[in-house]
């Protein structure tokens, strides 16, 4: 987790100063002001937890810089074959972008899809050939 940690950590020190700069250079211009504060602000909630996590979860072992492959090989999880549910999500989630700018209409649209996707996603094991 130390690698992931400091990858997030230094994002401070990047979107920090540039939201400075940002700041001097547009005369404080509201949204890209804010933007670059919370990306800062993001990349020390991510990197405090990753933090946290680290000390609490024993070392893994792409960790150890001398690690070996062999050393994670294994189930890493379980994972669908061909599921056909993440892409009616990311349909669902182009329809309620798509909706701010055609209309609202069409966010009801995204919505009751989303919720039909993510159903289908979460009881993908429950029923069929998968089933556990």
């Amino acid at each position: 987790m130390r690698v992931e940690m400091l990858m997030f950590f230094l994002g401070i020190f990047f979107f920090g100063p540039v939201a400075i700069i940002y700041m001097v250079v547009s005369k404080v211009e509201p949204v890209g002001t804010t933007a670059f504060l919370l990306l800062a602000g993001m990349c020390v909630l991510v990197g405090g937890y990753l933090w946290i996590l680290g000390r609490r979860v024993d070392k893994r072992p792409e960790d150890d810089p001398f690690g070996e492959i062999k050393e994670r090989e294994g189930q890493l999880g379980e994972f669908s074959p061909h599921s056909w549910w993440p892409f009616v999500l990311g349909i669902a989630v182009t329809l309620v972008f798509a909706g701010v700018a055609i209309g609202r209409w069409v966010i009801v649209f995204g919505v009751i899809l989303g919720i039909i996707g993510l159903i289908g996603q979460l009881f993908e094991f429950s029923r069929g050939i998968h089933a556990h």
